[in-house]
Order: C-alpha cells, then structure tokens, then sequence
C-alpha cells in the first residue's frame, strides 16, 4: 500500500527535454536554450560575489537575501514597476508551483488551452486540483470556451510553447475581465523573441500575473532563476508559500547583471531571430507547414497520412547522427517536430540531415 496521496500515486512525473551526458558530441535543439553566451557583466557579478571577504567564496558560508532585493530592484529598474510588485522564483517554474500552492485548493479548477507547457498538468496533478483543457484549433487561436471558464487559475503561454504563437493584448484582456474570481497567468517565458509583451496588463488588472525567465533570452537556463509581476496584494500573498531562501547568491547576482545589460540581451536576440527566420523560409522550401513563431523555436507539420509516423521516424534519424530536436508522441502534436533556433551553423546541419531524411521518403 502506498503511502504517497492518492492524487501523488497517480500521477506521472514531468519529463523535461533529453539532456545529453556532459561531454557529448551532439546539436542540441530540443529543449529551447539560447545559443550564445550570458552578457560578459553576469561573469564579472559572479567573480565579484566569489572574490568578496578575506578569503575566496567566504560569502558562501552565509544565507542568500530571503527577498533577493538586489535582483528584484534591478527588474524594477528595467519595467518601471515598484519592488513590491515583483517576485523571484527558482525559474519562472517555481513561480508556477508558487500560484497553485496560494490560490488552489484540492478539487478547485486551472484551465489552460491545449497543447501548451505540460508542466502546468503536472503541477495541478500535484495539487489535487481538477484540469480544464480547451483544445487549439490548427492555428493556434486563444480558444474561446476559455473565458468566462470558473477556473481559479488559466494559464495562457504567451509565446505558446510548443507553437510559438501569440495572442492580442486585447483578447489577454477580454479574458482576464471574464475571469470573475479566477486569475490570468500570462507565461512569457519566451517574450523576447516576440512582437509584444503584456506586462502592461498587470498595472490593468488586478487579477493578471506575468511570469518570466532568465533560460531563454538571458541565457541562463544554468542558473534557475524567474521573475514574476503582479499586484502588491497578490505578491504579498506568494512571499508566505515561497520557500525561505530560493535564490542563491551567485544567482543572485546573476540575474541582477543580466538585467542590467539590456544591450547584449537584445543582440543576441536579434541573431536567434534572424536565424529563425532562415530556418523557417527553409522548411517552407522543404513544403513543410510552419506555425508562425514569436520564439526561439519553430513547430514545423510533417505532410501526409502518415505525418505521425514520418515525424517520429525523424526525430530518430536525427538523434541517431547527433542532432536533438523535440517530437511529442501526443494528440494534436503527433504530426509534427519542434526545433529551437541554434547558430547559423547548428541549423545549416539540422537542415542538411534532415532534407536527407526527406529525400529518402
């Protein structure tokens, strides 16, 4: 007999993206890192931090800032929000797992659109919670049995994950005003590589949150660190269920000088976009659907009545000559492949192997 919940025994574990032992000789474009090197001031920040006191790392032996005030200041610094509207996670997933924690009970309602970030699944089994799902339609439109859903908390990935796409700041907003005791958790993991944000909202409405990221555009997925906006109360509300030190110092400081150098963030977004769009002009040559992307990855359909099957059967033939890109052996993503924006050159060899799986039909 277990002695785990019952809803714990259920449950399947999240299963992140294939991480190839260190050392490994592959092209890894599966799990949506960025490609180039964190500013050079994020290095300088954790010499500092190290190199402080009388001995080399002494600062170590002493707790983290509970609150991370630094970084926290530093986000505020560059949205203009106060320091009391934002929060720290150990990645924008704790700051997930945060939301559930505060606002849902065993038995009470998440909705999110589907398919999208499966984590979100995995955190409500956790909880207990009851899961409403509302199927995208081929073209990734905001679904609209979505608003106005009783949900205490929907979940809308802005980029979509593993779409790319993005919705109006108006439908964003219609939704959150339909949501009458329900929150709007607006995931904007990989808003950097997109058109618009909708950071604005949180000054709107008082019932819209914003989580973000430094994994993507910052080039931190090293460091597990996260920002979340909201309003003072429900900030207030997350600091009781966070974890008392979740932030180590050398993230700490991290973060802070990533934020801080807003140009080097912005070049290197500028490159990965760039090369997304010769990625996707490629595809299309190729006669490859692409779902039109705002991130650091493009979704591309494999044609035909046996898509599923020739999508697999590529993901293998990849990995078999050392290139890692993403397949979901799931509904409504079966038929297609997820490939993150590597450098010019990791792409150019993600293209020439796969053109010679194409060609072998």
């Amino acid at each position: 007999m277990s002695l785990f919940r019952s809803n714990i025994e259920a449950m399947e574990a999240y299963k992140p993206g294939e991480q190839p032992p260190a050392g490994a000789k592959v092209i890894k474009l599966n799990t949506n890192e960025n490609p180039y090197p964190p500013s050079p001031r994020v290095v300088e920040a954790i010499q500092a931090e190290l190199g402080s006191g009388k001995t080399a790392g002494e600062r170590l032996r002493r707790y983290s800032d509970p609150m991370a005030t630094e970084l926290r200041q530093a986000a505020s610094e560059a949205t203009g929000l106060p320091i009391e509207q934002i929060l720290h996670g150990n990645g924008s997933d704790e700051l997930l797992a945060m939301l559930l924690r505060a606002f849902v009970s065993e038995g009470d309602a998440i909705a999110y659109p589907y398919p999208t970030y499966v984590l979100y699944e995995t955190l409500a089994h956790a909880q207990g919670a009851e899961i409403r799902t509302v199927d995208f339609n081929r073209d990734f439109e905001l679904p609209a049995d979505l608003y106005g859903c009783g949900a205490k908390l929907v979940f809308v990935a802005a980029p979509n994950s593993p779409s790319g796409t993005v919705y109006a700041l108006n439908d964003l907003r219609h939704l959150a005003d339909s949501l009458i005791d329900g929150i709007l958790v607006i995931d904007e993991a990989y808003v950097e590589f997109a058109e618009h944000h909708a950071l604005g909202l949180v000054s709107e409405k008082p019932n819209v949150v914003v989580t973000r990221t430094f994994s993507k555009s910052h080039s931190l997925a090293g460091m597990r660190l996260g920002l979340l906006y909201a309003s003072r109360e429900i900030v207030a509300g997350l600091v009781k269920v966070k974890d008392s030190y979740n932030l180590d110092r050398l993230a700490i400081a991290a973060g802070a000088a990533a934020l801080r150098d807003p140009e080097w963030t912005a070049a290197n977004t500028r490159k990965v976009k760039a090369t997304r769009a010769r990625l996707v002009k490629a595809l299309h040559e190729l006669g490859l659907e692409v779902v039109p992307s705002q991130s650091n990855f493009v979704f591309t359909r494999l044609p035909g009545s046996k898509a599923a099957e020739r999508a697999a059967g590529a993901y293998r033939f990849l990995k078999e000559r050392g290139i890692l890109i993403r397949y979901f052996p799931a509904r409504l993503l079966d038929d297609g492949l997820r490939i993150t924006v590597g450098t010019d050159g990791e792409i150019d060899a993600f293209l020439e192997c796969f053109r010679e799986y194409l060609q072998r039909g």
